[in-house]
């Protein structure tokens, strides 16, 4: 079994990563022969797929199967830095460069030199900054901020994306020429509930895994509990399965994982049951009656209305989570930001939105 898995870190514990992935299931195995057969090569990689499915674990076999393996493989969350940080942490700062900058600091392309920078949620990055990575690319060199000097830089960059970056080029929000630059090679990596070959083998690695942190014994694992794994629609994918075998383990008895020992979310089984209860009319055709009535009884300013109760509906859905909802929506996760702030969904101080993120954290943001 072919098994990846990130290096030991001790923000893992909060984070909405996936920590292993696996290519038992045909459409898995599908992905790694492609993936092999681009490795060795020089092309920026788009890597594409829902949070949780496993995306950085993919870059990182593209970096160790290339002849950059020796170097270093940096990654980076685009979506974690304000738009008045993100450039500096990208392309690197002179002291003096702005408040706070008590000393000269290399970027990432710089610390990558090399090897390998690894951009994830690449839809987030703002548009200036989009211009910038842009030239980048193009030049092969950097311009620190607060300096007129470039730095050649010898990088390969692999990056990822889990919204739709056509719609979000439609809407304005992402440059149709980085997105070309970027997407030389595409591999679309697929959610877990498409690849059900993949769940058994990652459950057991993750048994065995939290097994050891826990000091436990063998852990075997029931037929009964094993159907229901396979059964479940996974939205959290492959972070979801390891958060529910965590959880399980520190309940299970008798060294025996059963069916009910599973605490499984429930929003996938509502959505089944609703497609039972209705089978004869399908969701759109729902929608397309909905929008109907709404047209019969209000009449003009109806597009921002939908808009704005689509989003709420979406966040709420989420349960308030901004990652998820923007996965949902296809837009990015700082579009969505922006469009709950405008609509009152996110309490916004002068420095800080409060968000429910996964890790419980505040976003910071500049307004």
């Amino acid at each position: 079994m072919q098994l990846l898995t990130l290096p030991p870190s001790p923000s893992l514990a909060t984070s909405i990563r996936a920590t292993a992935q696996v290519f038992e299931d045909p459409k898995s195995q599908a992905l790694l022969a492609h993936l092999q057969q681009v490795a060795p090569s020089e092309a920026s990689v788009l890597i594409i797929g829902e949070t949780g499915t496993g995306k950085e674990l993919v870059a990182r076999h593209i970096h160790n199967l290339s002849r950059r393996s020796q170097g270093p493989f940096v990654a980076v969350n685009c979506g974690a830095f304000s738009e008045s940080l993100v450039e500096a942490e990208l392309f690197g700062h002179e002291k003096g460069a702005f408040t706070g900058a008590i000393s000269a600091k290399p970027g990432w392309f710089e610390e990558a030199n090399g090897g390998t920078l690894f951009l994830d949620e690449i839809g987030d990055l703002p548009m200036p900054i989009q211009v910038k990575l842009l030239r980048v690319l193009q030049e092969r060199e950097v311009v620190r901020l607060g300096s007129r000097k470039s730095i050649a830089i010898n990088v390969r960059v692999l990056a990822a994306t889990n919204v739709q970056l056509e719609k979000a080029i439609n809407a304005g929000h992402f440059r149709e020429d980085l997105y070309y630059r970027l997407n030389v090679v595409s591999l679309h990596l697929h959610p877990l509930r498409d690849r059900p070959g993949d769940i058994l083998p990652l459950t057991r690695h993750f048994i065995r895994t939290y097994s050891e942190r826990l000091g436990y014994g063998q852990i075997a694992l029931s037929a009964d509990a094993e159907r229901k794994l396979a059964g479940y629609g996974w939205p959290g994918n492959i972070r979801e399965l390891e958060n529910v075998i965590h959880h399980t383990l520190l309940i299970c008895r008798d060294g025996l994982v059963r069916q009910e020992d599973l605490r499984l979310s429930n929003l996938r089984i509502e959505r089944q049951e609703e497609k039972v209860n209705n089978p004869e009319e399908s969701a759109q055709a729902l929608l397309h009656r909905a929008f109907r009535r709404l047209f019969e009884e209000h009449q003009g300013a109806l597009y921002e209305k939908v808009e704005d109760s689509l989003l709420r509906a979406a966040y709420q859905f989420c349960h308030h989570n901004q990652v998820h909802t923007a996965s949902l929506l296809g837009l990015s996760r700082n579009v969505t930001r922006a469009r709950l702030i405008a609509i009152g969904e996110l309490v916004v101080n002068k420095r800080r939105v409060v968000d429910d993120v996964p890790d419980n954290r505040v976003l910071q943001l500049s307004i």
